[in-house]
């Protein structure tokens, strides 16, 4: 076995967990799912039939991943987030099988209690404050936070706040360049 898997943990067959990858007490993985390689899946966690997850994912204790949710490399899911799959649901009307797709992108952070509503998606390298609650599209590298969570600023890939003079900023810690231009941030250079 090219993973470690805690003896409490429940593995349901068939699905793929990638080398390096550690799954954690009391978490179950459900079959048909797909984990990436130096995924830490922390205890009681639930990853439902057909979720997605690239590698070096890190989600924290507590969270439920169901059905429609795709993880790219480096995502974070912190303790107690959540994740829904349905729009509209009811107890009295079975809508098991229609799920709402959210695609969570290459690096971003989601905080502690936040809720993710079914179909709006993470951008690359955004950040998700804790107790945030995402009812729209989340743009490449925002800062949003609140209830519902609302844009605040843009962090850089390192997880720094960025502050923007005359269309550009830097990251204190990978001292790596970004320009914001019609709304949008991206990474232009390392300084020399």
């Amino acid at each position: 076995m090219s993973y470690f898997a805690h003896e409490t943990a429940v593995i349901d067959e068939p699905c793929t967990i990638g080398k390096g990858t550690k799954i954690w007490h009391f978490s179950h993985i459900m079959s048909h799912c797909q984990l990436g390689e130096n995924c830490n899946i922390g205890q009681n966690v639930v990853i439902s039939p057909e979720v997605v997850l690239g590698n070096n994912v890190k989600v924290q204790n507590n969270v439920s991943i169901y059905t429609g949710v795709i993880c790219e490399d480096d995502v974070f899911l912190g303790p107690s987030m959540v994740f829904t799959n349905v729009i509209n649901p009811r107890s009295a009307v079975n809508r098991r099988g229609i799920y709402t797709k959210t695609i969570v992108r290459h690096g971003a952070s989601i905080g502690a209690n936040a809720t993710i509503v079914c179909g709006h998606d993470i951008g690359e390298f955004a950040f998700i404050g804790a107790g945030a609650v995402i009812t729209k599209e989340v743009k490449p590298y925002a800062l949003v936070v609140g209830n519902p969570a609302r844009q605040i600023g843009w962090m850089s890939e390192y997880g720094h706040r960025l502050e923007f003079v005359n269309g550009e900023a830097i990251c204190p810690e990978s001292k790596e360049y970004y320009r914001l231009e019609d709304g949008l941030v991206s990474k232009i250079r390392k300084r020399d």
